[in-house]
């Protein structure tokens, strides 16, 4: 789809971010974690204005590039015009987050299989391999409420989220908050995995649970060690990744 450049209509900082975001869209689909065209990932444009960048709904996340996100204010008003509308139930559960937690950079929502499969299971995440450690080391839920577009459920999943940035949306799907783009796609790698471990050891026989000491030091770990991890070496290998697959985002 030809969607005129923005590049010269934006500062270089929302562009490299536009940039990213886009590319973030192109990851999702080809680790297949998209659904058709729902579903979302926002970021956050650094300023006083409040301004963020959505997806185009209707695009599928494989036709995403930097110049056809759609920039909304805190009211999904529309700051530069855009063809495209914006999902309203996306855009409630990603404004709740950026409104509540002022280090969310970044919002990626998922419906998977996998993560829609565990949501539904009563237990949760349950601490059975080296990656559900990493989850659960700030893991929260929030149950289910219907499809997302009332403002009077934010109170409620902001509170529920809390400091935590993987959010488990109970019969819904899977939430994560990071910093950055990159700190966020690789939180939901890690979760993506670890639902789909689960599943895969459950058709199994019995399970064997990780010691409570050793998620709890984890949690420790993580906040002390692993801060960045994503942005600083993660996301740079990712990009290299997609121009060998000649993705063609970043316009």
């Amino acid at each position: 789809m030809d969607v005129p450049s923005l590049k010269t209509k934006v500062s270089p900082e929302e562009w490299q971010l536009r940039c990213d975001l886009a590319a973030c869209y192109r990851l999702v689909a080809h680790y297949g974690w998209s659904d058709l065209v729902f579903t979302h990932i926002s970021a956050r444009i650094p300023g006083p204005e409040h301004h963020f960048l959505i997806n185009p709904y209707g695009l599928m996340f494989d036709e995403i590039t930097a110049s056809s996100l759609v920039k909304v204010d805190a009211e999904c008003n529309k700051v530069i015009d855009s063809p495209f509308p914006v999902n309203p139930a996306g855009f409630v559960i990603h404004s709740a987050v950026h409104e509540a937690r002022e280090d969310a950079g970044c919002v990626l929502h998922t419906h998977t299989r996998a993560g829609v499969a565990v949501s539904a299971q009563a237990a949760g995440v349950l601490p059975i391999s080296q990656q559900s450690t990493f989850v659960l080391a700030g893991l929260a839920y929030h149950a289910y409420e219907g499809v997302a577009f009332r403002d009077d459920e934010k109170p409620r999943l902001q509170a529920d989220l809390g400091s935590a940035n993987f959010l488990m949306l109970r019969n819904h799907g899977l939430l994560t908050v990071g910093p950055s783009i990159g700190d966020a796609f690789l939180s939901m790698y890690v979760f993506e995995s670890t639902c789909q471990i689960q599943l895969s050891a459950q058709a199994g026989g019995p399970l064997t649970e990780v010691d409570p000491q050793i998620v709890a030091g984890v949690a420790e770990s993580m906040r002390v060690q692993t801060s960045g991890l994503g942005g600083a070496f993660v996301w740079p290998a990712l990009l290299r990744k997609l121009d060998r697959l000649g993705a063609d985002y970043a316009r």
